[in-house]
């Protein structure tokens, strides 16, 4: 019997794992509703075109099973290559008149990107603004989600959120300018007014993930 291979499913599995950070052959399948024995054939594919590594896992009784992770070459994969050129254009300018100036040109364009964040995300409530703003940022490249961890408690008041971004689309830059993630904390303050913006993942620091905690201010509070 011939078995057609999809494309499609390696990018899903691509996609799972750049949110999950890991995942076995099991947990693959019954996400995908594909039978064991293709889960595996499409992970050898990725594991022999280096897109995916595996490591063994000696948990509990049994066989010691295989848990699969993204590989620096699958992640760039994924759509995060927009900054290259921007990249090249950096260097270039702090060549030219000195990596501090190039630092004050980044934060004068992340200013200006938070006061057009601000215009676009609207004036209504708190959770319309956070989806807006990663509405936005879906549109620039972003892998993003949100959601409101009170639910969680049953306490749905609307004033806490968690961004959370599974790929950057400026990961180059910021290895070679950190100050830009600075500045970005702060391009979200001033997007979402009257609120704090809290970092509490970085891919940077080498998780999977970016995610920002969202915090309306006290009433009275100076926004």
């Amino acid at each position: 019997m011939t078995t057609t291979q999809h494309p499609s499913t390696k990018q899903d599995i691509l996609q799972y794992l750049v949110k999950r950070d890991s995942a076995s052959a099991h947990d693959l399948a019954n996400q995908f509703n594909i039978s064991l024995q293709a889960i595996r054939r499409h992970l050898k594919d990725l594991e022999d075109e280096g897109l995916i590594d595996h490591q063994v896992s000696h948990g509990g009784m049994g066989r010691p099973s295989h848990v699969y992770q993204l590989s620096q070459k699958g992640r760039d994969r994924l759509p995060d290559r927009y900054d290259e050129f921007a990249l090249s254009l950096l260097d270039t300018l702090a060549e030219t008149v000195g990596k501090d100036q190039v630092s004050k040109i980044l934060r004068k364009q992340w200013e200006r990107k938070a006061l057009e964040y601000r215009q676009r995300v609207g004036t209504g409530s708190l959770t319309e603004r956070v989806a807006n703003l990663v509405g936005l940022r879906r549109a620039e490249g972003y892998m993003a989600e949100w959601y409101n961890p009170e639910e969680d408690s049953g306490n749905n008041q609307g004033d806490r959120f968690i961004i959370t971004e599974y790929n950057c689309a400026i990961s180059h830059i910021a290895e070679s300018f950190p100050s830009v993630c600075g500045h970005e904390l702060e391009m979200f303050a001033i997007a979402l007014q009257g609120c704090t913006v809290e970092r509490t993942h970085w891919l940077v620091n080498g998780e999977h993930r970016c995610g920002y905690l969202i915090q309306a201010k006290p009433v009275g509070q100076d926004s």
